[in-house]
């Protein structure tokens, strides 16, 4: 039987890289533009880029109440990454007037909390779940969220500077850095098993 496709949001940000990712796992990818999509694909990635222009743009199109719906019914697993992490998550913290967030993820972000774009930097990471021991995993973290608290739910499954880097609840994954950016897929291919189950 042929592996359901997954979706990589594709309104604005670095989805282009998420693409390949997932097609170098072998994966079907479909960019998605328009709530009639959602049906076709079995999860979705929601990539960098800038969380005031996409949040505008996921409302204005439908896509948010569809995400939404669709996650809750079980039909559709999340995978946020960086801006995506913030727009999953129940709160964020120095938020400004228009800041939307699907709030379906228990974390409370900060912004931003690493710093500017020059203030970028890659480091390696243990990454729990890879496979069954603990790898590393060459994060790159650009502009980054810091996730500052985790509600009951969240499993931790990294961590850059004692703040969960990457986290789990249910079908729903967030990372505060890009993975999308190396050449290793051993995180998209995590959620593309979390996704199938």
């Amino acid at each position: 039987m042929p592996l359901k496709p997954i979706g990589v949001l594709a309104l604005q940000g670095d989805f282009e890289l998420h693409r390949k990712s997932l097609e170098d796992l072998g994966r079907p990818v479909i960019e998605i533009r328009a709530p009639g999509q959602l049906s076709q694909v079995r999860g979705l990635i929601i990539p960098g880029g800038e969380s005031t222009t996409v949040g505008k743009l996921l409302l204005s199109s439908g896509l948010a109440q569809a995400i939404r719906e669709r996650n809750a019914a079980g039909r559709l697993s999340l995978f946020g990454t960086c801006m995506g992490v913030i727009l999953l998550a129940r709160n964020i913290q120095n938020r400004h007037k228009g800041q939307f967030s699907l709030d379906l993820l228990d974390i409370t972000v900060s912004r931003n909390a690493y710093g500017r774009q020059v203030d970028s930097f890659e480091v390696d990471i243990p990454v729990h779940g890879v496979t069954s021991n603990c790898d590393l995993f060459h994060a790159v973290f650009i502009r980054a969220p810091k996730i500052v608290e985790t509600g009951p739910d969240i499993e931790i499954l990294a961590e850059f500077d004692n703040s969960p880097a990457l986290v789990r609840q249910g079908n729903i994954m967030g990372a505060t850095f890009h993975p999308e950016i190396t050449k290793d897929t051993s995180i998209h291919k995590m959620f593309c098993n979390m996704a199938d189950a």
